[in-house]
């Protein structure tokens, strides 16, 4: 199995890798767009079941990221995955720029001590859907901060303590 199709998404605060999920909602789009949300999560959850370990108590959670993923997926409104704590995606496909604004971040992360879900978006389709424009972007909790370029250590610093300390329960 490539790396391909594995695909991270959102449940509850945790990312947790989904084997065939892309295969899943594509064979899915075309039957099951108009059917009601409770059918199409639970033909997800059998479908996905198969490839993925679906732990019982979580059942739930996992069928609502599923049905999610698959309005976003046919391009309807569909409720933003909220996550718990501090989120950056690293949008670019793997250039030098784009590898060097991970690393950056990952080490003002270190020295700042933060805990966060980083994440390097390289597929083109998915960078597509956040409507950059140039590469590398950088988005911090779901806002875009930079485009086109690698930001200072200091500008990173800036904004990674500002996001923090705008946390419930932190500062």
């Amino acid at each position: 199995m490539s790396q391909d199709d594995i695909t991270q998404i959102r449940i509850e605060k945790h990312v947790v890798g989904i084997m065939g999920l892309k295969s899943v909602l594509e064979e899915m789009a075309e039957g099951f767009d108009e059917k009601p949300d409770d059918e199409i999560q639970g033909e997800l959850l059998k479908r996905l079941s198969k490839k993925n370990y679906i732990p019982s108590p979580a059942k739930d959670n996992y069928g609502s990221a599923f049905l999610r993923e698959f309005k976003k997926f046919l391009g309807k409104p569909h409720e933003d995955e909220t996550a718990a704590g501090l989120t950056i995606k690293v949008l670019g496909q793997g250039c030098v720029q784009c590898d060097r604004l991970e690393k950056e971040l990952m080490e003002v992360m270190s020295e700042l001590n933060l805990v966060a879900d980083l994440e390097h978006v390289r597929d083109i389709k998915e960078i597509g859907k956040y409507g950059v424009m140039g590469m590398p972007a950088l988005i911090i909790n779901g806002t875009v901060k930079c485009v086109g370029k690698v930001p200072s250590r200091n500008q990173l610093t800036t904004w990674l303590t500002k996001v923090e300390g705008q946390r419930p329960g932190v500062g």
